[in-house]
């Protein structure tokens, strides 16, 4: 009997979701999920020293490590990180672009760049994130600073959920944008993480929130 190649997923909490639901759907027992909060791509700069934090502690006791992270506005620092390690993120700028795809994302900022994304995550989380994240609950003047040059918000579906759709278009009217949304669906960010299909359990462990 083989062993089986144990694997370590650091990700973003922002995903955590949609995560947790492709290692139970894949029967991916082999891979051991830690999320980091949400709230650092808040603050980018630190994500490279959260992610670097958690490898340090971990990496030795996998075979693997996946980060699901794309850069997401660090500027190459996460990638002199998961260097030091021999992990691997997700391609591109951001998750935006991971779960439309490099040409279809490109093609939506073509024709707006003014254009405001949302996932699943953004649109539950969006008072949290950035309505009280970035001041605007205490200062509303800040909203024209932020959003001013903004014409649109798209909500990049990962699922096919009513509810979502109701809070991503409250949320676009709460800015006073447009709304569009686009169903992307969650595998482009399965075949982007590329965990190979199990084969003999090791690990069930998965620790995130959303």
């Amino acid at each position: 009997m083989t062993s089986r190649t144990s694997v370590l997923l650091i990700a973003c909490g922002a995903l955590a979701r949609e995560i947790v639901a492709l290692k139970r759907l894949g029967g991916w027992d082999h891979v051991t999920v830690r999320c980091l909060p949400a709230e650092l791509h808040l603050r980018p700069d630190e994500i490279p020293k959260a992610v670097g934090k958690l490898l340090e502690d971990t990496h030795s006791e996998f075979d693997e490590i996946l980060v699901a992270y794309a850069d997401c506005g660090t500027r190459g620092q996460l990638d002199a990180v998961l260097a030091e390690y021999g992990a691997r993120r997700l391609p591109g700028a951001h998750c935006y672009e991971v779960f439309a795809g490099a040409e279809s994302f490109a093609s939506l900022q073509d024709a707006e760049p003014g254009t405001f994304y949302l996932t699943d995550f953004l649109a539950r989380h969006f008072d949290r994130l950035v309505i009280r994240g970035l001041g605007i609950d205490r200062h509303p003047e800040l909203q024209a600073i932020y959003f001013g040059n903004y014409r649109r918000v798209v909500h990049l579906a990962q699922s096919r959920s009513q509810e979502f759709t109701l809070r991503a278009r409250a949320c676009a009217d709460r800015l006073g944008l447009e709304f569009e949304q686009r169903f992307t669906g969650m595998e482009r960010l399965e075949q982007a993480l590329g965990v190979d299909p199990p084969s003999e359990a090791t690990s069930d462990e998965a620790s995130c929130t959303s």
